[in-house]
């Protein structure tokens, strides 16, 4: 089985398993909450760009990265890991994403290698796999369109954001008021 199909729904049951050890405080909330705020901001601003299988994205964040979605979910994951204040949450955030990334990564890149060619060979000599460049590289074709962040479903994942950190955040409200351990 590909790594892409059990991705999204481990991603889940680790959403569900960091719920349950997070330990936040208002101070580990408000640390976390810049970076999950920017990842979630990479991920539709990459959502915005991607019409995926029928075009190759190389414009907004592509020109940064290689996999801007991927990029923006460590940010985000990277955030709610610090606001969970758990260490078991941060070495299962790093297994998550060690286990499924990198074998993820090299599949999509190996179908648009064989869909896209050359203009695939050209976008990838020029932008890194997965770490940012500050500024763009390669060849920018592709536009920002909001159609494409709701047909990509980005709402989803900007919907699950502020319920994660409500939740978190009454947690912590919670211990802090002596209500919870």
């Amino acid at each position: 089985m590909r790594s892409s199909r059990l991705r999204v729904p481990l991603g889940y049951v680790f959403g569900l398993v960091a719920l349950y050890l997070a330990r936040p405080t208002p101070v580990s909330v408000a640390i976390g909450l810049p970076f999950v705020i920017l990842g979630e901001l990479v991920r539709l601003w990459a959502s915005g760009h991607i019409e995926k299988t029928r075009a190759l994205a190389t414009g907004g964040p592509y020109a940064h990265t290689r996999n801007p979605l991927y990029f923006g979910s460590l940010l985000l994951g990277l955030g709610v890991g610090v606001a969970a204040a758990s260490p078991a949450v941060l070495v299962a955030l790093v297994v998550y994403f060690a286990a499924f990334y990198p074998a993820v990564i090299a599949e999509e890149a190996a179908f648009l290698r064989q869909k896209f060619g050359a203009e695939y060979a050209a976008w990838a000599a020029a932008v890194p796999v997965f770490l940012a460049r500050p500024w763009p590289a390669g060849p920018r074709a592709s536009r920002f369109a909001w159609e494409r962040v709701r047909m990509n479903k980005e709402w989803r994942t900007a919907l699950a954001v502020p319920v994660v950190l409500l939740l978190f955040a009454g947690r912590a409200w919670l211990r802090e008021t002596g209500r919870l351990p």
